[in-house]
């Protein structure tokens, strides 16, 4: 009675989540709502302040003050970086005038929110005509009735046949929405994601799902393509074509039917023998075309889906399409340098194609469902996909926070479902963090977990469940991430092997995601490798260094690089690893860390905030890619220092079989590539610098004959061997950019005007005149206060034709002006 009891209430919460589900329909009939837009970052009386007439600027109803911006657009483009203040967290409103010119006779007009957040309110006029909470799932809200009412009012005619559209987002904070405001990320608001206005006929899709399997060995694929419809006409019937082509573009089938029963129902099944699979090697893509058409219209609809077949082995490896495949990941937030999450499409499409050029087949999407555009990118760039819903942190609220959490898990299945990227659905993170609510009951949030585990595969049966950091869970889903961190939380860097194992060993399917640590972007330390060199006993120099280091624990790249580089040494050698995730891939805006080098920013990323790469990318690179690349360590490292007797060792990340390596135009020989001699696989040369300017050149070559390529990389740096005491004064110099920009850099010196090398001393900049600093971008080279990197830091000034005084301070140092014209 019990069992039928709990399956009756599990129907019915799926059904009830069901009539409220958004899918996500690749519109034919679509345009991006961008320009034309004001915003106002405070909340308003009533909806009437809006709209009201405004005779002239000086009239009191032209208050408040709305500023003119473009979609996407944040709430906190700049001060989720801003290391005076808290990020804002509240209302905003923003405000356009539609030109409505739907070519369907009684057609639908639909706004398509790609992403809002967290609350948002949609009005024509001062009608509310729609809802939703939650800032990273797609939704719809359909205008057409409100429109036409509108214009039928006497009201219309003082806007000249166009529609008054107002959106009020919300972000204020809230313990019973997810995500938790405890989570390591900026909770955005803002229309931050592209708004569509999009025309349909009266009788339309509103689901498409293509449902594409194959078994093991690739040799029989099945393809069901489902549809559901809206039918707002007289229609009683429509016909509906149906093309499927290969990834050449040959048409593979093509069906046409009647349709007069408008449920959800099956369109197509056929089988494929011997598809094109879909993998990161090679992301074969087939797609769909259905053509909808009846007396109120013609409506064309496009899709792609892959096949592809992933099994995770007990205890053992990831397989795709019968192979083993070592996951090699990284996570991506949705933040971007100077626009918070309003990331435009051009941005998003180079930031994914860094990752996979870096060498990347796998991603974890933390800790949110992202936008559409990413998830096209890694269909198309062939990377495998973890996405999550944002039940981050702080607990388990009540009634309203659970129903957010099982809609925003229905609609990125049902909206994403479709991508062969995705093999996981992620029922949360760190669900083991407490303090949002008075209660912290374990047995809680397992029941809830179990919910949402049978939901995702209730809705979705060819993907696997999966979770990070909840030990008392860890049962509950198919996939699941323990936390490590070896080097930086937990241990030493050369015990990662040793907690790896250990905790595969507790699960059934085991992966790991999240491990690394934080580098400030340009800060670079010397370490002694010479015990490797001088050691009989390699593991225990390796031990010896990595707990040096660790005790500096310094954010320099030079720590960092070398905890990538032993754990991917060490990924080569654990036959039964599935694969892990570096997080993250680009440093991200978090109010958790306001004391951080860059106030306000998880520094953990392989890129700065603003796509810089920095010097772990390369090492990536080294293990993960077959192009030939070479890249001498410390491209942002001017100055080394130490005595002049020292040696000194320059590391090269390469792939190539055998580099060769120059210091001042003298061969020091060649060396073979060995993943396994760490530090840079071996690609290291310990000699003795000379004090002054020093130019170190590296050539590497790759395959043999006709296919050998050629590549080469060369650096130049000082050699500081004058020793250096604490700060005692600010040096300023200025550079320029361009005829408008000029880099304003300040050195920190010791009495004897030597630059403290080790000076982590927090540098500010402030201008007053014509000028402004490039500032709030939460990078090392673009904030306001910033940790120093080996004694100096540096920001940009835009000049605007005119003087500025700009003030550098540090705490217990004279300020320094310095005047720029």
């Amino acid at each position: 009675m019990n069992k039928l009891f709990c399956k009756i209430i599990s129907i019915c919460i799926f059904l009830s989540i069901g009539l409220s589900v958004f899918s996500q329909i690749n519109y034919s009939q679509k345009v991006r709502l961008n320009d034309g837009w004001e915003f106002l970052r405070q909340d308003l009386g009533s909806i009437w302040e809006s709209v009201r007439p405004v005779a002239n600027s000086d009239a009191p109803e032209a208050v408040p003050l709305w500023t003119k911006v473009s979609l996407p657009h944040c709430f906190n483009a700049e001060d989720g970086v801003d290391p005076d203040v808290n990020y804002y967290e509240g209302p905003g409103w923003y405000r356009t005038m539609l030109e409505i010119n739907n070519p369907y006779l009684n057609g639908r007009t639909i706004l398509e929110f790609e992403g809002a957040g967290q609350k948002t309110d949609v009005y024509i006029y001062t009608q509310k005509v729609g809802s939703h909470v939650g800032g990273y799932d797609e939704w719809a809200v359909d205008i057409t009735d409100a429109v036409n009412n509108f214009l039928k009012s006497a009201d219309a005619k003082r806007f000249n046949g166009k529609i008054p559209l107002s959106i009020r987002c919300d972000n204020t904070r809230d313990t019973e929405l997810i995500p938790s405001d405890m989570s390591d990320f900026s909770i955005y608001g803002g229309i931050y994601r592209y708004l569509n206005l999009v025309y349909t006929p009266a009788l339309a899709f509103t689901d498409i799902h293509a449902n594409a399997t194959v078994d093991e060995k690739g040799k029989s694929g099945s393809l069901k393509i489902s549809g559901s419809f809206s039918n707002k006409s007289i229609d009683s019937s429509a016909s509906l074509n149906i093309k499927v082509f290969d990834p050449k573009g040959k048409l593979v089938k093509e069906e046409n039917k009647s349709i007069s029963n408008f449920n959800k129902q099956e369109l197509l099944s056929i089988d494929i023998a011997k598809p094109l699979l879909w993998s990161p090697q090679v992301p074969n893509l087939y797609s769909c075309e259905l053509i909808l058409s009846s007396s109120s219209g013609t409506m064309t609809c496009k899709d792609v889906f892959g096949f592809r077949h992933f099994e995770f082995k007990d205890k053992g490896p990831f397989y795709l399409n019968g192979e083993r495949l070592l996951l090699k990941g990284t996570h991506r937030h949705e933040d971007h340098a100077g626009v918070g999450a309003a990331m435009t499409e051009e941005q998003i499409v180079q930031e994914m194609r860094l990752m996979k050029d870096m060498g990347v087949n796998f991603i974890r999407l933390g800790h949110y469902q992202q936008s559409r555009i990413v998830l096209e990118q890694c269909d198309k760039l062939g990377i495998l996909v973890w996405e999550e819903i944002p039940w981050c942190r702080g607990g388990l609220g009540g009634d309203i926070y659970k129903k957010q959490a099982r809609r925003m898990l229905t609609n990125m299945i049902v909206q994403h479902r479709n991508h062969p990227s995705v093999i996981l659905w992620g029922l949360g993170n760190e669900n083991d963090w407490p303090n949002d609510f008075p209660e912290f009951d374990k047995e809680k949030i397992r029941g809830f977990m179990s919910e949402l585990h049978n939901l995702s595969h209730q809705l979705d049966n060819t993907r696997l469940t999966c979770i990070r950091r909840c030990d008392f869970c860890k049962d509950i889903v198919d996939v699941y991430s323990p936390s490590i961190w070896a080097g930086w939380y937990r241990g030493f860097y050369t015990q990662y092997k040793e907690f790896t194992q250990m905790e595969m060993e507790k699960v059934n399917h085991f992966l790991h995601v999240e491990w690394g640590g934080d580098s400030h972007a340009m800060r670079h330390a010397e370490y002694d490798y010479s015990a490797i060199e001088n050691s009989t006993d390699k593991n225990a120099a390796y031990v010896e260094i990595a707990k040096a280091s660790k005790a500096k624990q310094d954010w320099s790249e030079s720590y960092i690089t070398d905890i990538i580089d032993w754990h991917l040494k060490e990924q080569e050698t654990m036959p039964w690893l599935t694969g892990t995730a570096y997080w993250p891939f680009k440093d991200f805006s978090t109010p958790l860390r306001p004391t951080n080098p860059v106030p306000f920013v998880n520094q953990k990323g392989v890129v700065s905030r603003d796509l810089a790469l920095k010097e772990v990318y390369y090492v990536f690179q080294s293990y993960w890619t077959d192009k030939p690349m070479i890249h001498i360590y410390g491209h942002t490292w001017p100055t080394r220092w130490g005595k002049a007797d020292e040696e000194k060792t320059v590391k090269v990340y390469s792939n190539c079989d055998e580099v060769e390596f120059f210091l001042n135009g003298k061969s020091l020989g060649k060396k073979k590539r060995n993943s396994q001699d760490f530090p840079a696989a071996g690609l290291r040369w310990n000699t003795l610098l000379q004090s002054g300017k020093n130019t170190v050149k590296a050539i590497g070559s790759k395959g043999t004959g006709k296919a050998k390529v050629v590549v080469e990389d060369e650096i130049t740096f000082n050699y500081e061997t004058r020793p250096f005491g604490k700060p005692a004064e600010i040096k300023v110099t200025t550079s320029d950019v361009d005829n408008n920009t000029v880099w304003v850099e300040a050195e920190l010196r010791d009495t004897n005007g030597v630059v403290s090398l080790e000076s982590s001393d927090f540098i500010c900049f402030e201008a007053v005149g014509d000028g402004q600093l490039i500032k709030n971008q939460g990078t090392s080279t673009g904030s306001g206060k910033v940790q120093a990197y080996n004694g100096r830091a540096k920001i940009k000034l835009e000049k605007n034709k005119g003087r500025s005084i700009v003030a550098v301070k540090v705490d217990g140092l004279k300020t320094v002006f310095v005047t720029i014209e």
